[in-house]
């Protein structure tokens, strides 16, 4: 049977697969699932169009049911019009506004609040800066577990909406999401509430992995796009992505010698701690200072897997760049008239990146590129 157990991203600190584990206790940094035993088979998938079509992959007890929404499974969609627009080969839209509660943070949840039921958790608990908040109320609803979530006051309205109507507590705060963390962090201290916080558990990384997954599947495990772009806040969807594509070629569910994505990371000028880390060729971000951007997604000043998602760009040959507020809601625009897809102004910034790298020749004409729409533009409309 294939085990997990969970192993520190930064020391030799590890602890077994059933431990309640948050951060190490040695350093802080966040831990890492990594799997002993049989290797699965690709033959071995389940027979299923969510994301838990990819339980042999996932830390999943053979007699338990996954927390579940249908999250997961969503179209990789050929985007011809803006591959000659921005001049290069191919670009995808990787849509993950059609998950549950319009984003991506749909397949974490549906991870950690698994692992969670498992752990018979008092309750969870989660900053938000929209988003994971809204997805976390809604699998902690269908687990029938007590949620608290913390957002910034100024988080899109929709967004607190849809969380208050799957029944958390919704504690609006003055501030940013870092500010959210700390109050989140201290009322898990107080009441036994599990703290759901980006890589503050290992799981959410588990289910956000599976969007690798998925595109090497639809790309008929045979082959990666050569760029990976990725809106960045606190960065678990990318690094969940660059641990996959590795466990899969480990795995040999592709081909030997595969090329590998390069990851770029998508940022908001107003809030850029990972560029400005990339440039200056530092291992660690420092937060950045008055985080201002209408991408409430991107607005992440001090992203605790800093360290993770600098060594993921820089292992791939990969790249970090900003765009400017104007550039974000120019591309959102562009991106749904030319796609059809109902973008966010996070998916907006992936392809103002991609357009800005193209115009300056740091992504060739030969490029094939998936751009990452994390979640649905509904959500920031009153």
């Amino acid at each position: 049977m294939r085990t997990w157990r969970l192993v520190c991203s930064a020391c030799d600190v590890e602890q077994p697969g059933d431990a309640l584990a948050t951060v190490c206790p040695k350093c802080a940094q966040p831990f890492l699932v990594e799997y002993d035993g049989p290797a699965p088979r690709r033959e071995e998938l389940w027979n299923r169009w969510d994301m838990w079509r990819y339980a042999p992959l996932m830390p999943l007890e053979p007699s338990e049911v996954p927390v579940s929404l249908g999250e997961g499974g969503t179209p990789l969609i050929d985007a011809p019009a803006v591959a000659r627009d921005v001049g290069v080969r191919r670009v995808w839209i990787k849509e993950e506004g059609l998950n549950p509660t319009g984003s991506f943070k749909a397949r974490g949840m549906s991870a950690a609040v698994t692992r969670a039921c498992g752990f018979e958790v008092k309750g969870l608990v989660v900053p938000t800066a929209g988003n994971a908040g809204a997805a976390m109320a809604a699998y902690a609803a269908a687990a029938r577990i007590r949620a608290r979530v913390y957002a910034p006051r100024d988080t899109p309205g929709a967004i607190l909406r849809t969380i208050r109507s799957f029944g958390a507590e919704l504690i609006l705060v003055d501030g940013h999401i870092g500010d959210a963390g700390r109050l989140a962090r201290a009322f898990a201290a107080e009441s036994g509430f599990f703290d759901m916080s980006t890589l503050r558990e290992p799981y959410r990384i588990e289910g956000k992995k599976t969007m690798g997954t998925e595109i090497a599947e639809q790309l008929g495990w045979m082959r990666l796009p050569t760029h990976i772009i990725y809106p960045t806040g606190g960065g678990t969807g990318l690094i969940g992505m660059w641990k996959v594509f590795r466990e899969l070629c480990n795995l040999g569910w592709l081909p030997a010698g595969v090329s590998m994505p390069r990851m770029i990371v998508a940022q908001a000028s107003g809030c850029a701690p990972i560029v400005r880390a990339h440039q200056e060729g530092a291992d660690r971000a420092k937060a950045w200072e008055d985080p201002r951007t209408h991408a409430a997604g991107l607005r992440v000043p001090g992203p605790l897997g800093d360290r993770l998602i600098l060594r993921a760009v820089r292992e791939s040959n990969g790249d970090a760049v900003a765009a400017s507020e104007d550039e974000i809601r120019s591309s959102t625009e562009w991106l749904a008239q030319m796609t059809g897809v109902d973008a966010a102004p996070e998916g907006g910034c992936a392809l103002a990146v991609l357009r800005q790298m193209a115009r300056d020749g740091r992504i060739g004409r030969d490029a094939e590129v998936v751009v990452f729409n994390t979640g649905s533009g509904s959500s920031y409309r009153t």
